[in-house]
């Protein structure tokens, strides 16, 4: 019995398909965290999904302190703290998931921002939970992929420019 190698057109498909499963678990995190995060400030709107923008200095929302300090109200950490934490963190990974900049870095902050959910905030939203965990560990495992900043600086670095 031998083993043959995938031809070299499977080869091709294979690595595009890879390309666009990590293109797709960026863009797709990205969305869910930062509307998430639209949520949290005023001032500030910026809907990739709506094509809606108010320009304005961002600021943490009050219904967004009052929400960490009733429904989420996560232990060791006030509801101001949490609140702010949050709305940051659901700003700047998504934008450096959508650069494909730090992505492994974003990904697993991504991650645990996913854990804390379900442990702390929602644990009966298993399945959706489980899909973010498993897009940003497709993202941890290969990075932002050749379609990202990561990737075209890792380029740059390693022919010495």
């Amino acid at each position: 019995m031998s083993v043959t190698s995938p031809s070299p057109g499977w080869r091709t498909v294979r690595r595009g398909a890879d390309e666009a499963i990590g293109l797709l678990a960026r863009i797709g995190l990205a969305f869910t965290f930062w509307l998430s995060g639209q949520t949290k400030i005023e001032g500030l709107v910026l809907d990739p999904l709506g094509l809606h923008a108010e320009w304005g200095w961002p600021h943490l929302s009050d219904s967004a302190v009052e929400l960490f300090r009733s429904e989420y109200a996560l232990p060791l950490l006030p509801p101001e703290w949490a609140a702010l934490l949050a709305a940051t963190a659901e700003h700047l990974l998504p934008l450096l998931l959508l650069l494909g900049l730090g992505t492994r870095f974003a990904a697993l902050g991504i991650l645990g921002m996913t854990w804390v959910i379900e442990v702390f905030v929602y644990p009966l939203a298993f399945p959706t939970h489980a899909l973010w965990a498993a897009a940003a560990l497709v993202l941890l495992v290969h990075g932002g992929g050749r379609w990202s900043l990561d990737h075209l600086l890792r380029g740059r670095t390693q022919t010495g420019a």
